[in-house]
């Protein structure tokens, strides 16, 4: 194969609108940002990343606007002449130069396992190492906030076979107020559903030992980064008491905190996000570490749009186990798309084509509707 030089780096910033207003401990979305990178290069292929984060700067230390000037004015100059072909060698040029930044190390990772697959032929699940399974069980959130309507919306989900697993966000109100909404929703749905709890470290220790010790014992299967990640000893109490798994979510900022939280015995549950991570073979990294420890898999997502959201499936996809499944349903809650092909959602489970890269390509009129100017 002949090698290939990187060109250009292009990010462009799209708001698109959502569904519903989309409640979070720390923020309420209305609508959401991403950050799009077209990675050209020399033998005129192009590669798609994307990085996407919540609430401009509510959610962690990187926002759109960072992300996109770190973009142009640092990754890009590092990149560009570089060879297309070797991705270990750009993503190590990046390292050397760079700290952090991890969603916009992300895009760039995933533009060039993009490129690299359309090169070869090959989806970006077997880059990584070959797809084990061709579909993804999607959770679905809700974030109204209110008791009735995602009863409501949870139904509606389970007569339409698109989900059946419920991750509720919760920490933005009073303990008992949070504590008998969740209660309320796992009562009315039984057996039939799974409900899980995502607090956004939003409780004190002490409320998390009632919090955690309640929700077990009314059946919440899973509860996600209850408390402040920067609380390691309180992580590991929790993670000793609690009825009910804790998952680790804020707490892995990167391929290094996911093996000191495992040293620790801080969680039982790893999210792996691509985005906190640093890419789609970043955060195998992490995976790795959680199955040497024994920590069991849940495949997050930082509500990315087609693009980050393949992106991680198809890393997910070369997991011999995923015990806890996904919430890979980002695209699910945008009403408009900004490539061709729109994913594939059914029979509760999201279905990734064994296509060259990601296997997408821009609507080039809605990406330059939604672009920001």
């Amino acid at each position: 194969m002949n090698s290939a030089r990187i060109v250009s780096l292009e990010s462009i910033i799209v708001d698109l609108p959502t569904i519903r207003p989309h409640k979070l401990a720390m923020h309420t979305m209305r609508q959401q940002t991403l950050v799009i990178l077209r990675l050209r290069c020399s033998d005129d292929i192009e590669g798609l990343g994307e990085a996407t984060t919540i609430g401009g700067l509510a959610y962690g230390n990187e926002s759109p606007e960072s992300i996109k000037s770190n973009l142009d004015h640092h990754f890009a100059p590092l990149l560009i002449g570089q060879d297309a072909t070797n991705i270990n060698a750009a993503m190590q040029r990046l390292d050397k130069a760079i700290k952090g930044n991890t969603f916009a190390r992300s895009a760039v990772e995933t533009a060039l396992l993009d490129a690299q697959g359309k090169r070869l032929g090959l989806a970006v699940s077997e880059l990584l190492g070959g797809r084990v399974r061709d579909s993804l069980e999607v959770a679905w959130t809700l974030a109204s906030g209110d008791t009735g309507k995602d009863i409501d919306e949870a139904v509606q989900m389970l007569e339409q076979r698109r989900h059946r697993i419920f991750k509720v966000k919760i920490g933005a109100n009073p303990l008992e107020q949070d504590l008998s909404h969740v209660v309320a929703i796992k009562k009315a749905l039984g057996a039939q559903a799974s409900v899980r709890v995502d607090v956004n470290q939003y409780w004190s220790e002490s409320q998390a030992i009632r919090g955690c010790q309640v929700l077990g014992e009314n059946g919440i299967d899973l509860i996600e980064q209850p408390i402040s990640r920067i609380n390691r000893g309180g992580q590991i109490r929790l993670n000793q008491r609690s009825p009910a798994p804790i998952m680790a979510d804020e707490s892995i900022e990167s391929v290094e905190d996911a093996f000191s939280l495992a040293a620790d015995g801080a969680a039982s549950i790893f999210a792996l996000k691509i985005a906190k991570n640093g890419g789609p073979r970043a955060v195998l990294r992490t995976a790795q570490i959680a199955e040497a420890a024994g920590i069991a898999l849940y495949g997050g997502t930082m509500l990315e749009g087609t693009i980050g959201t393949m992106a991680s499936a198809h890393a997910f996809l070369t997991l011999a186990q995923l015990v806890w499944h996904t919430e890979l349903f980002g695209p699910l809650l945008l009403t408009e798309e900004i490539v061709q092909q729109a994913p594939e959602y059914r029979d509760f489970e999201l279905h990734v084509p064994n296509t060259p890269g990601l296997g997408l390509a821009l609507d080039e009129e809605r990406l330059a509707r939604f672009r920001r100017t």
